[in-house]
């Protein structure tokens, strides 16, 4: 099965060089714990059979500092995409899209939620943000959200205002799935599938999460697939920032998709990052 990550990290080692400002002023556990550098990731990425992988940027380490995910892919672009974090609420938020993205990155990352954040930041959706979705949405650009399902309301209206914008929400905006099928307490997660932009990353914290109470992750994994296809569903395995090897979470992925009917598994596994994201070896896996 052929994987493409779509939500990887990496830490520096070089703290002068790039120094910590996490989002919320905490920085993350993991990232104290277990930090993966480039070079580091490629070496799991190729124990793991990954062919190629989006490197996100960790928001609880350098903030909307990207310069170490730039600096990642301009070395590694063969096997890399990055996305990068921007304040969607600055006056400037344009002009740092635009800067960003000429420094090789595609797409950006709102952060909304964290294990440093917990809750659902109220500034997702204020009018001030309205610039950044705009140029997202006229360029084409995809923007990541880490958010709760708390945030749905509003990222519906965003939408609504923004129709054309191309959206991931990482893990799945954190449902709740202990109820298990017909997962009631995740309708509104289902319901958002009416927005054709809306893609969802199936990473392992969602794998876990599909895994406790009532619920399965083949159980989970046959709701998103009725409500969103497997064209707008992307797996990601959240490495480092999840316990465990990449090969570990890769087999994991394996294992969960290995039961779906081939076309669900490419386009879970690679076809649907390619559709987004800008890999440059695409035209192999596609």
């Amino acid at each position: 099965m052929i994987l493409f990550d779509t939500h990887t990290h990496v830490i520096s080692p070089d703290a002068a060089t790039y120094p910590t400002g996490p989002i919320g002023g905490k920085q993350s556990e993991w990232s104290r714990e277990r930090p993966v550098d480039a070079d580091g990731l490629l070496r799991a990425m190729d124990a793991a059979g990954i062919e190629q992988a989006v490197v996100v940027q960790a928001s609880t380490v350098y903030g909307h500092d990207n310069r170490y995910v730039a600096d990642t892919v301009r070395t590694h672009r063969d096997r890399f995409v990055g996305v990068y974090s921007i304040d969607a609420m600055a006056a400037d938020a344009v002009e740092r899209i635009d800067h960003w993205q000429a420094q090789g990155l595609y797409g950006f990352r709102l952060f909304t939620t964290g294990s440093t954040m917990p809750g659902q930041a109220a500034w997702l959706g204020h009018p001030d943000s309205y610039p950044a979705w705009e140029h997202a949405e006229k360029h084409g650009i995809p923007v990541c959200l880490q958010m709760t399902m708390d945030g749905l309301p509003v990222l519906r209206d965003l939408l609504t205002r923004f129709p054309k914008v191309r959206v991931l929400l990482d893990h799945c905006a954190r449902p709740e799935l202990d109820d298990g099928a017909p997962y009631t307490a995740a309708q509104a997660l289902f319901d958002m599938a009416t927005f054709p932009g809306v893609y969802l990353k199936l990473t392992n914290r969602t794998l876990e999460a599909a895994a406790k109470g009532q619920s399965t992750p083949t159980a989970f994994l046959d709701a998103l697939l009725t409500h969103y296809g497997a064209e707008r569903i992307a797996w990601g395995s959240n490495f480092p920032a999840a316990a465990g090897t990449l090969a570990s979470l890769a087999a994991q992925a394996r294992t969960v998709l290995g039961d779906l009917p081939p076309a669900a598994q490419a386009a879970i596994g690679h076809r649907t990052a390619i559709s987004l994201y800008p890999f440059a070896r695409a035209g192999a896996a596609a």
